[in-house]
């Protein structure tokens, strides 16, 4: 079985979501072109939260990203990372944004 080996990258992470409690999006912010137009951005936002939002997991593997979720009160927080990406440092992306946000009022 062969290796996969990466080219080393400091885009570990794809996009940055913050969507309310009906799924619509009140923060992204995408680091590449996987979904390059704004029609495509949201399909996959409403794919994402109609898959997560039910759900107590915290990590998942949704159209071969893997994504990096967390709700607080009315918010869910988003972090999509590449399918060969660290779901830890995923997280701690995920964890200072959270963070950020309670810090600002808003969760």
């Amino acid at each position: 079985m062969e290796a996969l080996i990466l080219e080393p990258s400091l885009y570990t992470v794809k996009a940055i979501l913050i969507l309310d409690n009906d799924g619509d999006r009140l923060f992204a912010k995408y680091y590449d072109d996987t979904y390059p137009s704004v029609k495509e951005q949201k399909a996959f936002e409403k794919n994402i939260f109609n898959k997560t939002h039910r759900t107590d997991s915290e990590i998942a593997l949704l159209e071969g990203l893997t994504v990096v979720y967390k709700s607080s009160i009315d918010l869910y927080f988003y972090v999509i990372g590449s399918s060969y990406e660290n779901e830890e440092e995923c997280r701690k992306t995920s964890s200072a944004g959270e963070h950020g946000g309670s810090l600002l009022g808003c969760g």
